[in-house]
């Protein structure tokens, strides 16, 4: 197989295994769920849908057996928030608050040393895509986002932007589609090193 469709694969068997575990997820007070596969990132409502955002775009990618584990997994999402709206809104922002703050604190190590935290931009900026993904998440109905939560963000990316070089799409090309320059701009470049 290609980089890129081992890339798209293990993104689905995340998916598929975060909508598993996602109503034993919603009932927990526990925000960074380990998954029952050791191997697997743990589970958060930001994760799974920064997931199921990319594979949307991807889903010409998926053969018939995958298209299946595609539906299956968001069937199985949407069943877990059935009659969980307020615990499931609860819990987007009690996340988005937590990878607003990790953004954040990565930005002041970017601006204190520039040269050292600029190194891992690609692996600290999903905190920037999972906020991105939980304000989208609490745009739709019947969910309300907290404006303040929007202003947060907002607040972080007026203060990157004057430290801001403009470059390649920092993530594999093959997730490049799911995330238009416009509107994913802090995917398109990393902060100058100096």
């Amino acid at each position: 197989m290609s980089p890129t469709v081992d890339i798209v694969h293990e993104d689905l068997d995340v998916l598929a295994a975060m909508a598993a575990e996602m109503d034993d997820y919603l009932k927990s007070e526990v925000l960074y769920w380990p998954m029952v596969h050791g191997d697997m990132p743990k589970l958060t409502l930001g994760g799974y849908l920064m997931r199921q955002h990319r594979l949307q775009y991807l889903a010409d990618m998926l053969n018939d057996a995958e298209r299946k584990k595609w539906d299956t997994a968001v069937h199985q999402f949407q069943a877990a928030l059935t009659e969980k709206v307020v615990r499931t809104e609860q819990r987007a922002h009690e996340e988005l608050g937590v990878r607003a703050r990790q953004w954040g604190t990565y930005l002041n190590d970017v601006q204190r040393q520039r040269a050292v935290a600029a190194v891992n931009y690609e692996t600290a900026v999903e905190n920037r895509v999972m906020a991105a993904a939980l304000v989208h998440f609490l745009q739709a109905p019947p969910y309300q986002l907290d404006a303040g939560a929007v202003s947060s963000l907002e607040t972080l990316d007026v203060g990157l932007r004057p430290h801001w070089q403009p470059g390649e799409f920092v993530w594999p090309s093959v997730w490049q589609k799911a995330y238009p320059q416009a509107e994913y701009w802090w995917l398109y470049g990393r902060p100058r090193r100096t």
